[in-house]
């Protein structure tokens, strides 16, 4: 028997069992339709929440960021409804898994970004220190790098048959699912020893609200994301299973979407609901607090610039005191 025409060139099939399983137009169209939809609803919520706030010059980017992802991950259920719907296509399969691997980033660096105020107000000398600046700078490099790497690797395994290249592209997406559930992970124990650790001085409040609200909302939000990389990276890590063999119960796709969309649309709108907008917010262009710097006052001007106006002055006054006693001496005569 021939082989079908979609298996004799480049993209290939997997030939290995991933998280979710084979896709199935009645099941999972539906599904994914609701989180396209859930996504949407997000987007417009934060996007909303931003365009407020800018209008008041109340200026919070994070928002924005927060209306990306949810965009990205409308792509990812357009895309993967579309795959679904067309399985001979295997460019839209790849394109939706590299979505699915690669947005959930910038919620890392927001999560990291608002680690990095908790510290800043818990320990001064040590959140305002450059060294962790940069320190954070160069795990933001590292993202960005690691996404790379894992789009290249998820497109390499699709248009290969060698198995010294799929090793590499499999040793490649260990590597980055590794890291990003490390990444997920560091907000948790970061903010804790910020916690416990002795303090020199009283908290730098910042934001709306009490401290300890901002930090259970960055913690669960860290968990449920640390929770859906951890499972992604000890799933990947696992003997890899033959498509000829029945799906391993860890990668039913219940799991794919608990652990991925289920988890993020959790995410995004717990950060909508509680207003992290206003809780996170800090002011413009602090350095070394976030007290807010009073504002300069108006210098007075010198004596110089109106003495002639008061010399001016005084001679008018002197004139109209000579005219009112002028009348005065006329009638006394």
């Amino acid at each position: 028997m021939s082989t079908p025409k979609m298996n004799q060139g480049p993209p290939y099939r997997p030939t290995v069992w991933g998280l979710g399983g084979t896709a199935t137009a009645n099941i999972d169209i539906p599904i994914t339709a609701v989180f396209l939809a859930l996504f949407i609803i997000g987007a417009i919520t934060h996007m909303t929440i931003f365009q407020l706030n800018n209008r008041r010059g109340h200026k919070f980017v994070f928002n924005a960021a927060l209306f990306g992802f949810c965009m990205s991950r409308i792509v990812t259920t357009t895309l993967r409804i579309a795959s679904i719907s067309l399985p001979t296509n295997l460019r839209l399969a790849m394109a939706a898994q590299i979505f699915v691997a690669a947005a959930i980033f910038l919620i890392f660096v927001i999560n990291l970004l608002w680690t990095q105020r908790i510290v800043r107000s818990l320990h001064p000398h040590i959140g305002w220190h450059r060294g962790l600046s940069k320190a954070l700078r160069a795990v933001y490099v590292l993202l960005v790098l690691t996404v790379v790497i894992l789009i290249t690797a998820v497109v390499q395994s699709f248009y290969t048959l060698r198995p010294r290249t799929k090793t590499i592209d499999r040793d490649l997406q260990l590597y980055g699912t590794t890291f990003f559930a490390i990444v997920s992970f560091l907000p948790i124990p970061v903010v804790l020893i910020s916690l416990v650790a002795p303090r020199k001085t009283a908290p730098d409040e910042f934001g709306k609200g009490r401290l300890r609200t901002k930090i259970i909302i960055l913690l669960t939000g860290a968990t449920l994301l640390c929770l859906g990389a951890s499972y992604r990276c000890g799933t990947l890590w696992l003997k890899p299973v033959p498509r000829t063999q029945p799906l391993p119960p860890y990668f039913h796709r219940a799991c794919f979407y608990i652990f991925n969309f289920t988890i993020e649309i959790i995410v995004v709108y717990m950060y909508a609901i509680m207003r992290v907008d206003l809780r996170f917010h800090v002011p413009n262009g602090a350095r070394g607090t976030y007290a807010v710097q009073p504002e300069p006052q108006p210098q007075p001007q010198p004596l110089a610039d109106y003495g002639s106006d008061v010399e001016m002055g005084g001679a008018a006054q002197e004139e109209e005191v000579k005219k009112s006693e002028t009348p005065t001496l006329t009638s006394t005569t």
